[in-house]
Order: C-alpha cells, then sequence, then structure tokens
C-alpha cells in the first residue's frame, strides 16, 4: 500500500521510501524514513495536498510525492 491511499484518521509505518533524486532527499529531509510512525490528518479540500503528523511534526505533500511512500499499518 502506498501513502496516497491511505484514509485520514488512519496511523501506519512507512516500509519504503521509493522516490529518487530531490524529491526522495527532500521527502527523508522532512522525516520520511523507514520505521517512522505516520498518522494522515487530512486532505486539502481540492484533495492535494495531503497533511500527515510525524511525532509532533506537521508536513504536507502532494500525493503524486506520497504514492512514492510503501507503508503498512499497524
Amino acid at each position: 500500500m502506498t501513502l496516497d491511499e491511505v484514509k485520514p484518521g488512519s496511523i501506519v509505518r512507512l516500509v519504503r521510501n521509493g522516490a529518487r533524486g530531490v524529491v526522495g532527499q527532500r521527502l527523508m529531509d522532512m522525516g520520511f524514513f523507514k520505521g517512522v510512525t505516520i498518522k494522515v490528518v487530512r486532505n486539502a479540500p481540492l484533495v492535494d495536498p495531503v497533511e500527515f503528523l510525524l511525532g509532533s511534526q506537521h508536513v504536507t505533500v502532494r500525493h503524486a510525492e506520497a504514492a512514492n511512500i510503501e507503508v503498512e499499518p499497524i
């Protein structure tokens, strides 16, 4: 399952960050690394971007970027 498929309110664990290049590095800089727990907070009114909670940090990314992140339900 990828992060863009997860519904708001769900909590998942990151399995693999499949993004490459600058986008992959930016996601890692924001805290998207293997094993981190992610809560999906909400989608924007027009669906993009999506807000996530990583620890105490709120992060928003586009669905296209979230599609590169493999997760598993907790």
